[in-house]
């Protein structure tokens, strides 16, 4: 008696091992909402400083502190990610680095861009 059944097998996540580009292409999908949901923040933010000299020294506060400065890091490495993913999205739109030895370079190059890019901006804010 066969008793196939068309049930969907389990899928282990933590055992599914994604090839660089789709990495790329995942981070730069969350860089660009990250980026998205922050807008309020700083909108508030900046207009908080400009309403006194009191506000203002307290946005200056809050951006001094440690907890501002490692989302001040993560916000660059959002834009420097997205950034330079973003450029290598539009090098495949226009057909250059599809083949898969040269897409794999390009993403981790694009890592790698990346965080020089938050080392070097970050480390000259700190």
């Amino acid at each position: 008696m066969n008793t196939r059944t068309d049930r969907p097998v389990f899928l282990g996540l933590r055992k599914i091992r994604m090839p660089v580009m789709a990495v790329v292409s995942i981070l730069h999908r969350i860089s660009g909402v990250g980026m998205v949901l922050l807008i309020p923040l700083l909108v508030y933010l900046f207009a908080l400083s400009l309403r006194s000299a009191q506000d203002f020294q307290r946005v200056l506060d809050l951006l001094n502190s440690v907890p501002a400065q490692l989302a001040g890091v993560l916000l660059i490495w959002l834009l420097a990610h997205h950034f330079f993913a973003g450029v290598r999205f539009l090098l495949l739109d226009m057909d250059r680095g599809v083949e898969k030895s040269v897409a794999r370079k390009s993403a981790w190059a694009v890592h790698a861009a990346a965080a020089l890019a938050t080392l070097l901006i970050a480390g000259g804010l700190l």
